[in-house]
C-alpha cells in the first residue's frame, strides 16, 4: 500500500500546529483520557481510517485500557465494559460523526444524556475532539495514508 500524497497537515506546518494545539486544548479540559480515547477510536472506526484506528487503539493500550474495551468499543451498546458517562460520550460520538444520516442528526435525547455526565466545557472540549479526529480520518482516508507508517516516521 501506499499514500497518494503526503499528509496535507504535514505539508502545511501552520496546520499540523493548529490541529495539535487543538488537540492539546481538548486533552488539558478535565476530560478522562479514557473517554477522548475511545471516542476517537469509535469515530475513526466508522469512518475506516486506518491509521486512526491504528494509533488509537495503540494509544489506549499505552494509558493502561484493558484490551476488552478496546477490543468492544465498536459493540459498546451491547458490552458490559463502559461506564454511563462513557456510553454517552460514544452516542454523541456516533452521532456527530454520521451527522447526513439522520433528519435530526443530534437528537435531544443523546445530547441530553451527555450534559447529564459532562458540563459545558468539558462537552465542548468533546464535540471539538470529536470534530478534530473527524477531520484527521478524511485526511487520512481521502489520501489513502497507511496505517502503521506514522510509527515509522516516529522512529
Amino acid at each position: 500500500m501506499q499514500a497518494r500524497m503526503t499528509n496535507p497537515a504535514m505539508m502545511l506546518p501552520e496546520a499540523m500546529t493548529a490541529f495539535l494545539t487543538l488537540n492539546k486544548v481538548t486533552e488539558n479540559s478535565g476530560l478522562p483520557p479514557a473517554i477522548l480515547g475511545l471516542a476517537h477510536l469509535r469515530a475513526s472506526q466508522i469512518n475506516g481510517c486506518s491509521v486512526c484506528v491504528d494509533m488509537g487503539w495503540r494509544m489506549l493500550k499505552k494509558a493502561g485500557e484493558k484490551d476488552e474495551r478496546i477490543f468492544a468499543v465498536s459493540a459498546w451498546r451491547d458490552a458490559p465494559y463502559f461506564t454511563d458517562a462513557e456510553r454517552a460520550a460514544l452516542a454523541l460520538t456516533e452521532a456527530v460523526t454520521r451527522l447526513s444520516n439522520r433528519t435530526d442528526p443530534v437528537p435531544d435525547e443523546i445530547w441530553d444524556e451527555a450534559a447529564q455526565h459532562f458540563d459545558q466545557p468539558q462537552l465542548a472540549a468533546l464535540i471539538l475532539s470529536i470534530a478534530l479526529t473527524n477531520v484527521w480520518n478524511r485526511l487520512n482516508v481521502t489520501t489513502r495514508q497507511v496505517a502503521g507508517e506514522w510509527l515509522k516516521s516516529a522512529a
